[in-house]
């Protein structure tokens, strides 16, 4: 399919290589090279000085601008915005911990409160390290309970989210509770024996996997898939079959955050020899009036929409987004409130959003809709507001980095190196939006969204249209 496609795009740009208008020469490249099975929609706008569009019609070129498509991925640069906006690029997530009263011979008298914060990137060594805090200072036993403050009512996935997704670690469940990403890492292993399999963890786990899975070392077993089931309490059937011989690694979204974190916790507190004469319990408000102890602080927001950006994490980005509903409306955060909150913030910038449905800030959700004219204006809010700039650099490269690193077409001139953008891709989704760089300066920015892509068309390969789009059109702009 791919090579078809650049035959005919090479007989097409014999054709109408001598159009003199820039719009035109990209319509009729699209008419030779759209997809019949899919819909695009296609926005390209040159910049000038300060990234200011110009005015010149030849500059630009759409089709089907306002129509909504599914967003997928390229939601996140919405959220980098929004984000960055309302909370400000040196924002950071913080855990801390704290009591009613200071360590006092080698013990806290009363309970100890772990506030957790919805902290995207947190992870059991930085709990641990809390922990060894309070040891250096002398702790040794906690005469009341240990309180997880946290929010045990939250909506952990958004609307429209695929069922079949929530097993897996990209679509890991968003919660004040959050240890190492809320998700499980595991290796699958054939045994010497027989078919049979074993399963293995680097670490401790608190989650139950039941195993029953094998390897068809020699491929005669007819239909081989591995099957995972989810069952509550962080429990996991694990069954099918596996095929060759090599293990297999496994990353496993965990179902229940506050169970994991609980869990987690109590084994810490025994490994750490810190006694406790109550329990490990959940809550969702810590008193007032108590005594700061230990704080881990996450990275800087500008840091965490580099990771979000460049590997398209789901996590940070719906992170982010509940933290925008608690900002601007004082309330927990929700995926509700943090979509009311963004679009409010973007609309305030003067993104027309009107039209779009926003759900989540990851793009994960099937029930977003947004138009590439929005996503456009977007990108030149990215461009135009000093402020803003530093997105620009944080957004994958054809050929050098990201979710761009690898992808077919983008790895060889002349689109290695030329093209930043966000990808947005799930089934049926290949959805790309940035900037072309010429002459180490932006010229101009672009959206192309196609949905209905069809499954045949193998993922690495992600799309031969707009690989070829971007191809005539950074063609076209060179001498």
């Amino acid at each position: 399919m791919h090579k078809r496609l650049i035959t005919t795009l090479s007989l097409g740009l014999l054709v109408f290589s001598a159009s003199a208008q820039s719009n035109d020469y990209l319509a009729n490249i699209v008419k030779v090279i759209e997809p019949k099975t899919s819909q695009t929609a296609i926005v390209v706008r040159a910049l000038g000085s300060e990234g200011q569009t110009r005015s010149a019609t030849d500059n630009e070129y759409r089709k089907d601008a306002e129509r909504l498509f599914v967003p997928a991925s390229t939601m996140k640069l919405l959220t980098a915005v929004a984000a960055t906006t309302a909370l400000g690029r040196d924002f950071k997530f913080s855990t801390q911990i704290d009591a009613f009263v200071g360590i006092q011979n080698r013990r806290i008298e009363g309970d100890l409160f772990v506030r957790f914060d919805g902290d995207p990137t947190l992870t059991v060594s930085d709990l641990r390290q809390l922990f060894k805090q309070l040891q250096k200072q002398g702790l040794e036993h906690i005469d009341g309970n240990v309180y997880l403050v946290g929010d045990q009512q939250e909506t952990l996935q958004a609307p429209g989210w695929v069922w079949d997704d929530l097993g897996i670690c990209y679509a890991a469940p968003v919660s004040r509770y959050i240890l190492n990403q809320n998700c499980v890492k595991a290796k699958l292993s054939p045994t010497l024996a027989n078919n049979k399999s074993k399963l293995s963890f680097s670490q401790f786990e608190p989650v139950v996997i039941t195993n029953t899975a094998v390897f068809d070392k020699t491929g005669d077993i007819p239909f081989c898939e591995l099957s995972l089931q989810r069952q509550s309490n962080n429990q996991f059937l694990l069954s099918g079959c596996h095929a060759g011989q090599k293990p297999l690694k496994l990353a496993i979204a965990i179902s229940d955050p506050a169970l994991y974190a609980q869990n987690s916790v109590t084994n810490m507190l025994a490994n750490l020899g810190i006694t406790i004469k109550g329990k490990v319990l959940l809550t969702s408000k810590r008193p007032p009036n108590t005594l700061l102890l230990a704080e881990h602080k996450s990275k800087p927001l500008s840091d965490l929409t580099d990771t979000m950006l460049l590997k398209s994490d789901n996590l940070i980005a719906d992170s982010l987004l509940k933290r925008l509903g608690q900002q601007i409306y004082g309330v927990p955060g929700s995926f509700i409130n943090g979509s009311a909150a963004m679009k409010q913030i973007l609309m305030e910038l003067g993104v027309e959003l009107e039209s779009a449905n926003i759900v989540d800030g990851s793009g994960l959700s099937r029930y977003n809709l947004l138009s590439a004219e929005q996503l456009t204006q977007v990108l030149l809010l990215i461009k135009q507001h000093k402020e803003l700039n530093f997105l620009v650099e944080q957004l994958p490269v054809a050929g050098q980095s990201g979710t761009l690193e690898y992808r077919s077409g983008y790895t060889t001139p002349p689109l290695k190196g030329a093209v930043l953008a966000k990808t947005g891709s799930m089934m049926g989704v290949a959805n790309l939006a940035g900037f072309i760089k010429e002459d180490g300066e932006l010229s101009k920015s672009f959206v192309i969204l196609e949905n209905g892509h069809s499954p045949a068309v193998k993922k690495s390969e992600f799309s031969p249209f707009n690989v070829l789009f971007l191809q005539s059109m950074v063609q076209k702009a060179q001498p």
